[in-house]
């Protein structure tokens, strides 16, 4: 039995921060400069009164509206989020209840960040295996500028908020395909909103609730760990780079994603690269890159899609799909 991607819907907040405002704040930067730093344009940025579960909410329900699936299709929720609209209660079950999927539904919320897409496939893949679940509504969902100081130049200019809902069950062409997983937890404090949670600490870094970046560390993890996973993966599922249609990345910055496609010698007609408009959604960049991809003209029915997650954990997964 194939298990595969059916759909992918997102969802993006209306208010949007561009680098006309980033100027405002940050005089010593132009426009030019901060796109041509991050590959970023636009970033959507939740309202004061819009959290994590309204994002997802609105991007299930055009899963809903704009595919062949109900509710009541519905037999697991998955949401990836790491900006909870509560520690207690799981945000998937406040959805559960909003977007009227039946009480029967298993939910849950995984916190895990730029590689939480990757899991994702993995947990909804092994629930359907195990026939614990058969149409699973995965949700990836981050609100990442309420931890986020406005004045803080190396956060403010990459991260967007937003939400992806993706539908996975078996399937007859879609597939899911093997995996590389792996954890470095020592480089924690290398991405972190230190008083996010019940433990506070880094103070010389994080006032309360703000989100610390130490890009120089997170560049060269990613450097070290994507190359090495795509080879591991790549040898998994009995595959050459050669046998990959497409590569789609986490949308990080494009500054990072130029210097992993130079490293792993793939061609930029096999490499997708757009986030001008989105900004660093964290755990949604890959779901979002692969609707506008498919819109594109870029991914067809069929084609071999390598994808990678990298980033907060510190974590890193791949997979290979067939979409």
């Amino acid at each position: 039995m194939n298990i595969g991607i059916q759909a992918i819907e997102y969802y993006l907040p209306q208010k949007v921060l561009s680098n006309v405002d980033l100027v405002k704040i940050f005089p010593d930067w132009t426009e030019e400069k901060i796109y041509k730093k991050t590959g970023i344009k636009n970033r959507h940025i939740a309202a004061d009164d819009e959290y994590v579960s309204d994002l997802a909410f609105y991007a299930a329900k055009r899963l809903f509206e704009n595919n062949s699936v109900e509710p009541k299709d519905i037999d697991f929720v998955i949401l990836f989020t790491q900006s909870p609209d509560y520690n207690l209660p799981t945000t998937a079950c406040i959805l559960q209840d909003r977007l009227k999927i039946p009480k029967s539904a298993g939910a849950l919320d995984i916190n895990l960040g730029c590689s939480a897409f990757i899991y994702g496939l993995a947990v909804a893949k092994s629930l359907i295996n195990t026939k614990i679940a058969t149409n699973i509504l995965l949700i990836t969902a981050e609100t990442y500028s309420k931890y986020i100081n406005p004045k803080e130049k190396s956060v403010v200019t990459i991260f967007g908020d937003g939400a992806a809902a993706t539908l996975i069950s078996p399937s007859q062409i879609s597939q899911i395909k093997e995996f590389d997983l792996g954890t470095d937890g020592s480089g924690a404090e290398h991405l972190i909103a230190a008083s996010s949670g019940a433990r506070l600490g880094m103070e010389e870094k994080c006032i309360r609730g703000d989100l610390f970046m130490n890009g120089p560390e997170i560049f060269n993890f990613t450097i070290d760990v994507v190359p090495k996973s795509i080879d591991n993966v790549l040898k998994k599922n009995n595959l050459t780079y050669n046998d990959i249609d497409y590569f789609v990345f986490h949308q990080a910055n494009s500054y990072m994603l130029d210097h992993l496609r130079k490293k792993c010698n793939i061609s930029e007609d096999k490499f997708y690269v757009d986030m001008s408009e989105t900004g660093n959604t964290v755990s949604s960049t890959i779901p979002i890159a692969l609707y506008r991809a498919q819109k594109e003209g870029h991914i067809k029915k069929g084609d071999t899609i390598l994808l990678v997650g990298f980033g907060v954990g510190l974590s890193w997964g791949s997979t290979v799909i067939i979409w």
